[in-house]
């Protein structure tokens, strides 16, 4: 008669309280080799070799007795620090906060932390965190709206970057696709005289996101004129940011019907701007931003926005990062797309013609058409 051999059973006591749960005492209180408990919990590439019980009484114990791995035994067999460099212009509640969410979700899954550093647009600082977070061994860098100056050996992922540089991968939006959406918007509610707002000069997506807009006017024939060009230069992540511009604006003339916003945290300042002079959003004025921030929709009038998939962004930049530096011999995109979406909200409707009065400041509106309104 053959004996079938016992199945492995877990030992019911748990380890002394005095006697630090490590991969050794998991072993033992499995009857299992070390090798076996350690590609289980890594999930190392061997981990679906093991059967399915084993596995599953594995991670039982390790939640049973509460098994906390040593991260930095870890870091030395595998020669990394399991640590990130972020380096960013600003930490404002809009942009950052959604592009982070998506960082860091996927950075803890895969048992990375992360260091954030702003440079708040100062050129010495773009060019010394780089060389701080090297010296603290981070193992990659994500990059927000941040360009590098000098090549490093770490991988890097951008977002919102547009220059090509060795190792970097840029995570980026189609913004001929954004101006286009925009500019048929504003077209298509009789709008011709727009203010466009350019976006500050350390902001990598300004120059890019400018260029599109310049070329996809002239190509749907939408007229730029120079005297309603206005150019961000605070370093603010407030409605401040914009305030100032559209009411310097607004001191010179009021031969405007829309606003294409940098951003949505411009934006709000600039129907501010608007509001403390007596015109209405949307019925003087037209205001299109551009992110769609949390707060947008929750603003009074509600904005109307180009949306960046920011959370998806942030979260296929960390992805893509944890991956290069797992196969750092493997071949890696140097830029990923994302698609823009427009969000059609109060801010925006029909043309209104301005007529200038004879004397002084003074303004009148009419309707210029009647467009139907996309519904929210």
């Amino acid at each position: 008669m053959t004996l079938k051999p016992e199945k492995p059973k877990e030992k019911t006591e748990k380890p002394t309280e005095n006697r630090p749960v490590n991969l050794k005492v998991m072993a033992e209180y499995l009857d299992l080799s070390p090798a076996t408990v350690s590609i289980v919990l890594n999930d190392a590439p061997g981990a679906k070799s093991i059967a399915p019980a084993t596995r599953e009484r594995v991670l039982a114990a390790a939640k049973k007795l509460d098994y906390r791995p040593n991260t930095i035994a870890r870091s030395l067999r595998m020669r990394q620090t399991l640590t990130i460099g972020v380096i960013v212009p600003e930490l404002s509640e809009g942009y950052f906060t959604m592009v982070m969410n998506g960082v860091e979700r996927t950075l803890m899954e895969a048992g990375y932390i992360y260091m954030v550093l702003c440079h708040q647009g100062r050129a010495d600082l773009i060019d010394e965190y780089p060389r701080l977070l090297i010296k603290r061994a981070v193992d990659g860098f994500i990059l927000v709206n941040t360009t590098l100056n000098e090549t490093v050996n770490q991988p890097v992922v951008s977002i919102s970057g547009h220059k090509k540089m060795k190792g970097v991968s840029n995570i980026v939006l189609d913004h001929d696709r954004s101006a286009a959406l925009a500019l048929k918007h504003l077209r298509d509610q009789g709008h011709k005289r727009i203010v466009f707002m350019k976006g500050q000069k350390h902001i990598p997506d300004s120059e890019t996101r400018w260029e599109s807009i310049l070329k996809v006017a002239k190509t749907m024939g939408v007229a730029v004129h120079p005297e309603l060009c206005v150019y961000l230069e605070a370093n603010s992540s407030s409605p401040e940011l914009g305030y100032p511009v559209i009411r310097d604006l607004l001191k010179k003339t009021r031969d405007f019907t829309a606003i294409f916003s940098f951003n949505d945290i411009a934006a709000i300042g600039a129907v501010r701007a608007l509001a403390d002079v007596g015109l209405s959003v949307p019925g003087d004025v037209s205001v299109v931003g551009f992110d769609d921030i949390a707060s947008a929709m929750y603003q009074t009038p509600s904005l109307t926005t180009i949306r960046q998939p920011l959370h998806k962004m942030g979260e296929a930049a960390a992805q893509l990062l944890v991956k290069r530096i797992a196969k750092p011999h493997e071949a890696y995109p140097e830029e990923m797309t994302f698609e823009p979406e427009l969000m059609v909200r109060e801010s925006s409707g029909a043309a209104r013609v301005v007529v200038a009065k004879a004397r002084g400041d003074a303004h009148e509106t009419k309707p210029a058409l009647k467009v139907a309104r996309a519904k929210r």
